[in-house]
Parts: C-alpha cells; structure tokens; sequence
C-alpha cells in the first residue's frame, strides 16, 4: 500500500511558485504509481509527478495528488557496447554523474543545473548549447511510460513512435515515464576558456566562433556593449580551476546581491553595475578544465526570475540588436545581466522548442536580491514582443504569457501533439493551471 501525505507545501527552487496539493506520494515501485493512479480515478483527482522542482514557473504545481519521484531513483542498466543506460525516472542527474564515471561513460551534452531528474529534464526541453548537439531530451533512445488507465508503454524509435516524439518533450501531460534509456559518449574532459569581447565582434563573427568551439555561449552585459565569450571544448588538459573564493563569492555574490538589493531604490545604478561588474570579473581571460559534468553544470547562486526563448538561428543577430535598441530607447525599463545566448540543433520531436530548425536560446533574468522582487514588467514584455516577431518559441520550464492561439502558430505538430495526449489521457487527469493554458 502506498502512503500519501496531507499538508505538504510545494514550493520551486527559487520560490517564485508553490502549491499545497491534496496528497502527496513518494512511490518506490511502479506498482504504488499504478495504485495512486487508480485512486485518482476513483475519487477524480488530478495527478502531478515532480521531479527537482527546478522549473522557474508552476509546470509542476497541482492542488490534486502529487507524486514525487525521489525514491525511484536506481540505474536500472548499463550496455557499454551501445554507450546506453536505463535509469529510473527520479533520478538526479548528480546521482547519475560519477555512476556513469565508474563505466567510462558521460552525458554529451547538459544543462547548467545537475539536481534535476532524468523524466523532468526531457519533460521540460531542457538545453544546453553547442549547435552540433540538440536538446537534452534528443539524448534519450527509449523510454517507458504509464498511462492514465495504468497501462505500460514502451516507446522508441521503433516502437509507438508517433508516441516517442511527442513523450520525448512530455510536459508531464501523457502520464508517468517510469524509465529513460540514454545514449552516452565515453567519459571526456572539457576545457573552459572564457574571454571579454564586444557585442558587434561576437554577432559580426557569429559562424566563426560557433565553427571554432563546439561548445560556444556568451554573455551579453545590458545597458552596454560588454560581452563575455565562453568557449568549451574537448581537452586531455589535467583539471585545473580558476575558481577563488574571494571574487566568486564575496564580490560576485554577497557584493553585487547587496548592490541590486540597494538599485531597487535607486533603478539608474543597474548600467553602472552591469558595466562595474563586466570590468570586475569579466574583463580578463579565465581558463578551467575538468571532467565534462563538472565544466557543464554550474552554481545558480541566486533566486531570480527568468525567461529564455528560442529563435531561428540566422535571427540571433537581429533580435538582440532589437533589444539592445528596445532598452536604449527606454531608460527606465531596466536589465540585470547577463542576456545569455546558447545554440542549439534542431530536432524532430514535437514540441521541442528546436523542432525542425537549428535554434538560439536568449535567456534573459532578473535577479531577487535577498528575495525582494525587482519590477521586471516592461523588460518581459517587451522581450516576448521581440521574441515572438522573430518566430520565438518559449522555454517550457520558464515562465511565459503564451497560450493555446500562440501554440498552434509556433509549432505545426501542435494539433499531432494534442490529439496523442487526447487519446493517452482523455480526462484530463495530468492537467494543472499551467498546461490548461497550453491546450485549451
């Protein structure tokens, strides 16, 4: 029998969005998932699983039953003759790491935050950049998945792959992947070299820098011309770190969170931080090396708020020129940095915001300084404006005011998409405020 908790508060990892479900289960075996579902048929609740709670918006809120998935946790096998592994859908990325490490294995490519799980990562389109490599979710080979009616399906590229495509970028609405197979490289080192440069350099040499690192990014410094490139590359370099104490944390934390939390009154000091800080802690080049996960996963030191679209490649250029202009055109509306730019290959699963076309991923964020919101209105604003003129796509992890009308134009498998998760869950038993926005 499986356990349910009432009075359980959900809140995300930057506390930005929180839900009091009704129950809350941590199943340990498929059957106890079978069981909470044939509860909520019974009693007509909804069901929301959770993996880290690491989405920047409320995917995966719910005041029905929510399942987290913690204790399903395992790596179910390893084929070191195909480089592919199954695991159990709760498991962290962290837990996965140093188990793939012991078989001389890895992940080709991963996003900058490791305490999430294995089903929430695809489910969510989770990216990182490189424009060689796609989404994380083109990484999964096959995956296991049960149905509202509590039914087990195996999907692939040779089985149910109509299925497969879409439950590759699930959203948490076809039912609970119970299984993910992934397809690994041999363990590899990365060298991290990043570099000051200005924003006509990086956009007038775009396919250079992009030719010239596999793993290529940088950082654009609103209310200036300051950027930082990043290059990550394949390296047999012994790993070594430019990491200090000193300027990581207490000028690039303790202080720049105290100044924010100070240009909340005082909006105008927002350029001069941005600039004070490019000079501080960007202006010189910086080299790290180590084993892959620990070059691509990093610290997400502070609370914040956070959109992050993806546009066609080729419109990179234009869009961030637009919304350099936008923000110089309006003194008042203010940007913390960075804008971060990332590359991404195109892909064929449905909803991928990189479906069919190779994709630039503009993150932009604002900080919250000891968890004071800072108004960020008329940048989100404007910013979705420009992203949609350039045939953006949001992030689905991150907050964004798109609806069902929006959908249907952005994706053109948006109908296939609907009438699979129509079929898999006629009542709607996966739903929640969020995705209702998406589908109705």
């Amino acid at each position: 029998m499986v356990h349910g908790h009432k009075g359980f508060q959900f809140q995300n990892w930057a506390r930005t969005y929180g839900c009091c479900p009704e129950m809350y289960y941590q199943p340990s075996s498929v059957e106890e998932i079978r069981e909470v579902l044939t509860l909520a048929r019974q009693q007509n609740k909804r069901v929301k699983v959770v993996g880290g709670g690491h989405s920047p918006s409320d995917i995966a809120c719910t005041d029905g039953f929510m399942i987290h998935m913690g204790k399903m946790n395992r790596v179910l096998q390893v084929d070191t003759e195909k480089k592919q592994v199954t695991v159990e859908a709760g498991i962290l990325l962290a837990e996965l790491h140093p188990q793939l490490d012991r078989h001389g294995l890895a992940l080709s490519n991963l996003g900058a935050v490791s305490d999430v799980t294995a089903a929430g990562v695809i489910g969510s389109g989770t990216h990182n950049t490189g424009i060689k490599h796609g989404i994380l979710a083109t990484q999964v080979v096959a995956l296991t998945l049960m149905t509202a009616d509590g039914a087990v399906l195996e999907c692939s590229a040779s089985s149910h792959p109509e299925l497969f495509q879409a439950a590759r970028v699930h959203l948490g609405c076809l039912g609970v992947v119970l299984t993910v197979t992934l397809q690994c490289v041999p363990q590899f080192h990365l060298q991290e070299t990043s570099f000051p440069s200005t924003l006509k350099e990086v956009l007038d040499n775009l396919d250079s820098h992009l030719k010239k690192s596999e793993y290529f990014r940088f950082l654009w410094f609103p209310h200036s011309e300051n950027v930082s490139v990043i290059y990550q590359d394949h390296t047999n370099k012994p790993p070594s770190s430019s990491a200090n104490w000193f300027w990581d944390y207490a000028i690039g934390f303790y202080l720049l969170e105290f100044l924010l939390w100070t240009s909340t009154f005082l909006p105008c000091l927002v350029g001069w931080i941005n600039r004070f800080f490019f000079w501080l802690l960007f202006n010189h080049k910086k080299e790290n090396s180590d084993v892959s996960y620990k070059i691509f996963t990093y610290e997400c030191r502070f609370k914040q708020h956070v959109q992050d679209w993806a546009i066609p490649r080729e419109k990179t250029k234009e869009a961030l020129l637009e919304l350099k202009s936008m923000l110089e055109a309006h003194p008042k509306v203010m940007a913390h940095y960075p804008v971060e730019v990332r590359f991404t290959r195109g892909d064929d699963i449905l909803l991928s915001p990189c479906s069919q076309r190779d994709s630039c991923y503009m993150n932009i964020i604002m900080y919250r300084p000891y968890g004071k919101d800072v108004p960020r209105l008329d940048y989100w604003l404007a910013y979705e404006t420009i992203m949609k003129k350039f045939g953006g796509r949001p992030h689905w992890a991150k907050a964004h005011n798109c609806t069902r009308k929006d959908f249907e134009k952005m994706y053109p498998a948006f109908p296939k998409f609907c009438s699979i998760r129509e079929k898999l869950d006629p009542t709607g038993m996966f739903l929640n405020s969020y995705l209702e926005k998406v589908f109705y």
